[in-house]
């Protein structure tokens, strides 16, 4: 299996797949570099972020783009192999990759996050929002919620924090050759985390695991993708119409 994370298109594969489209969406993936416990590698949610993008530039005429790889990880620097920038940092890279693309021609950009971290870019979008810009960040926890029930997901979103049957599911469909034994018995759960933030992982896990993966599976990983990419369309509707509108709220999903 191909892991390359940089897609292969050409320039000309860009100007056919704009051509005709009322309004361009690219896809950024954003990931990050940190403990994922002894049995998933330190790139799993860029590798994560990676496989959502290039499902939905599957299903839509997205522009696909490479990879942030690092992102802000602060949370685990206890642990070695653990890389982070600064929350400034990746601010100012997706709103310089924003602007270039907006050169170009390319006028929404849909950040595809795998690293829960990752909080600035909620502010990005607003930010960008706000000033007449398209952006969205996907995919947000109702999306993950309703790929979770699809596939069977047995954890709650609460408890699959890290490392758990999300992130081992989506590596065993995607990229079985990263996963390495030991997850089958790694599970932990440590649901009140309320001081996360100020106390870093470590002070909430010796593994670096919190979750359920012994629970996951190839099937559950490609359930969740298709789940997500059926979300998506939403948000291609959203970002390329005439007027940006909020849909209405508390109606079942279909």
């Amino acid at each position: 299996m191909d892991v390359s994370l940089v897609p292969a298109d050409t320039t000309e594969d860009v100007r056919r797949r704009g051509a005709g489209l009322a309004r361009q969406v690219a896809v950024l993936p954003v990931g990050s570099f940190e403990q994922h416990g002894p049995y998933l590698p330190l790139a799993t949610d860029t590798l994560v972020a990676c496989a959502i993008a290039r499902e939905i530039a599957d299903a839509y005429p997205v522009h696909l783009l490479p990879p942030v790889t690092i992102g802000c990880s602060h949370e685990h620097a206890d642990w070695p192999g653990t890389v982070s920038i600064s929350s400034v940092t990746l601010h100012a890279v997706v709103q310089d990759v924003a602007a270039s693309l907006r050169r170009s021609g390319v006028e929404a950009l849909v950040l595809v996050n795998g690293h829960g971290g990752n909080y600035v870019l909620g502010n990005v979008v607003q930010e960008s929002t706000a000033r007449g810009e398209r952006m969205a960040l996907f995919p947000a926890a109702e999306d993950w919620e309703a790929a979770r029930q699809r596939a069977g997901v047995a954890t709650s979103l609460l408890t699959d924090m890290h490392a758990g049957e999300i992130e081992t599911s989506i590596l065993l469909h995607k990229h079985p050759e990263c996963v390495r034994p030991g997850y089958e018995a790694a599970d932990f759960v440590a649901d009140d985390r309320r001081h996360l933030l100020s106390l870093g992982m470590s002070a909430y896990t010796d593994s670096g695991v919190i979750g359920r993966p012994s629970l996951a599976s190839a099937e559950k990983g490609r359930e969740l993708l298709a789940g997500l990419v059926e979300s998506f369309g939403e948000y291609v509707a959203l970002l390329t119409s005439v007027t940006v509108t909020v849909p209405p709220q508390g109606g079942e999903r279909g």
